[in-house]
């Protein structure tokens, strides 16, 4: 890796452009290291994960693409979308006149216009994904209209069946994805049509904590984003701030 870095600038091994957040800089970096899948191969008990990210991008890091609770009842297509979802921005263009969409990212320290809000609920040890009518920012005219479609859809209560995470379920999903990583900051550039990077940093992180992880949610420096549309439900992602994730270990070692 410190090979790497003082290589310099490395070509990216997709067709990318500047700012997205599509994994060209883990991609690019296991094409360098021979690496064939997303976990190292390195003598631990636990193995590593690899993430990458660009520099100056301000995207949030994707933990892990977990459905809500209870999964039997596939909440996003079956509640969330139909019941809260509203018209898609291609409806009629790209997609057919009746293409709805759902997209929400969504912390724990305050509602969205919508009135969706994550609740760390402690005693009952889950995350919930909260409605709550009162918080519906009524005066922006288009979440306004949505509103009303909402109240004539399902009313204004709570969303029936209630969708959630439960800690265990959560310690178990992301802490054995993410026992222990590298995390790897690239600056990028394109030259030619095409994007370059050079890796500048290396954070070793070992030893997840799933307390830790719990205080991030709770201090809004976490992310539920739904992206689901009529035709396809591109999956509900848990996304950290991107200076926040050496704060989800016991132990973060800097390497540049």
């Amino acid at each position: 890796m410190k090979q790497i870095i003082d290589t310099g600038w490395h070509r990216s091994v997709k067709k990318t452009v500047d700012k997205r957040n599509d994994g060209a800089v883990g991609n690019t970096l296991e094409i360098l290291l021979g690496i064939k899948e997303n976990n190292l191969p390195i003598a631990n008990s636990h193995e590593w994960e690899l993430k990458g990210q660009r520099k100056h991008t301000s995207s949030l890091i994707t933990l892990k693409h977990i459905e809500p609770s209870p999964t039997g009842a596939k909440i996003v297509s079956t509640v969330l979308l139909p019941k809260y979802g509203w018209k898609h921005k291609e409806a009629g263009r790209k997609y057919s006149e009746e293409e709805m969409s759902f997209r929400s990212t969504t912390s724990a320290t305050s509602y969205t216009k919508r009135g969706f809000k994550v609740i760390v609920d402690r005693i009952q040890r889950k995350l919930i994904f909260d409605f709550n009518s009162s918080m519906v920012e009524i005066a922006d005219a288009d979440v306004s209209l949505w509103y009303e479609s909402v109240k004539e859809r399902i009313g204004t209560g709570k969303i029936n069946p209630e969708p959630y995470w439960g800690f265990d379920d959560l310690k178990y999903a992301i802490g054995s994805k993410l026992m222990n990583c590298f995390y790897v900051i690239a600056d990028a550039k394109i030259e030619d049509g095409h994007e370059y990077f050079k890796y500048e940093k290396l954070l070793i992180l070992s030893s997840f904590s799933f307390d830790k992880f719990v205080d991030c949610v709770e201090q809004g420096h976490l992310y539920i984003d739904f992206d689901a549309r009529t035709g396809h439900n591109h999956g509900t992602k848990f996304r950290l701030t991107q200076d926040k994730l050496p704060e989800l270990y016991d132990s973060a070692t800097y390497v540049s």
